[in-house]
């Protein structure tokens, strides 16, 4: 197992950090960095995990070949993005892509098929997810009678918000709302047909758009990956409850045991966390890509 990578550091380019990639500004083009790092409760953890940027990177590859939609990708070779990447290629191999620049869409395209997280919350109280009335007497985790469209708010710092699809069509028309709900739907549609097919209930997903200078929309970011997505294994799946999912939860309820406060800085991981964290994304990949 190798070192966590926390931080690229290529000095001739300027770079932009989030919670977990590193994004590097050529102009016409950007390369973004999968790195190591991990994020619970809105805080980057000092402990990496072990070739998560590489995992998550060849699982967004594997789906933007088996989705076929238009996308930022353009390299995932370090060579043609120029030599201060080349220089450090033992580093960023595996995890690093060339892309286009885009304008990034600002709100999350969240689909969900199962009643979970945040919308679990709000159907308890209110019957509704995102303003959308469901069906009464649904269960945690049940499955939706048809997945549903449910965008977001891209939030800098802390939580998402979510919002009615109304509020996102005031702010971008309702023609490109339109077009990207319906792009969102049939990607998680497709991406759920497939996961199903492996033995993994595709729960929910977050998806990010951007416009190219032409007006295309395209996908941008990662796609389908524990970090943004819900998988659960099919043959536990049991309505009324929680489920074991394949990401990160491993280190969440470490954290919920910890004392930590999730108002200080967070304590460094254990090793057997570390490496169960490891082995949940992996296993996500090869179960899909196998």
């Amino acid at each position: 197992m190798s070192e966590s990578l926390l931080q690229s550091n290529v000095t001739a380019f300027p770079c932009r950090r989030g919670k977990v990639r590193d994004v590097y500004d050529l102009g016409d083009r950007l390369v973004i960095v999968a790195t190591d790092r991990i994020s619970a409760y809105d805080w980057v953890l000092p402990t990496g995990i072990p070739d998560k940027g590489r995992i998550l990177t060849d699982m967004t590859l594997r789906w933007f070949d088996f989705l076929k939609v238009p996308n930022h990708l353009l390299d995932t070779d370090v060579r043609p993005m120029g030599k201060p990447f080349a220089d450090q290629a033992d580093a960023l191999q595996g995890r690093t892509m060339l892309v286009r620049k885009a304008q990034v869409v600002p709100f999350e395209c969240v689909v969900r098929g199962y009643l979970a997280g945040s919308g679990w919350k709000e159907y308890k109280q209110a019957g509704t997810v995102c303003g959308q009335k469901l069906p009464a007497g649904l269960k945690e985790s049940s499955l939706l009678p048809e997945p549903i469209f449910t965008p977001a708010t891209k939030a800098e710092s802390g939580h998402d918000e979510n919002i009615p699809f109304e509020t996102m069509a005031q702010s971008l028309g309702q023609k490109l709302a339109e077009d990207l709900r319906r792009r969102s739907l049939d990607i998680y549609q497709r991406g759920a047909e497939h996961a199903r097919s492996k033995g993994i209930i595709l729960a929910d997903t977050k998806f990010e758009f951007g416009q190219l200078p032409s007006g295309e929309v395209i996908l941008i970011d990662e796609v389908l990956t524990p970090d943004s997505s819900r998988f659960w294994p099919a043959d536990q799946y049991k309505p009324g409850q929680g489920q074991p999912s394949f990401d990160k939860q491993f280190v969440r309820d470490w954290l919920d045991q910890s004392g930590w406060d999730k108002n200080s800085n967070p304590p460094p991981l254990p090793a057997d966390i570390v490496d169960k964290t490891r082995r949940k994304y992996l296993e996500a990949r090869d179960r899909l890509w196998q």
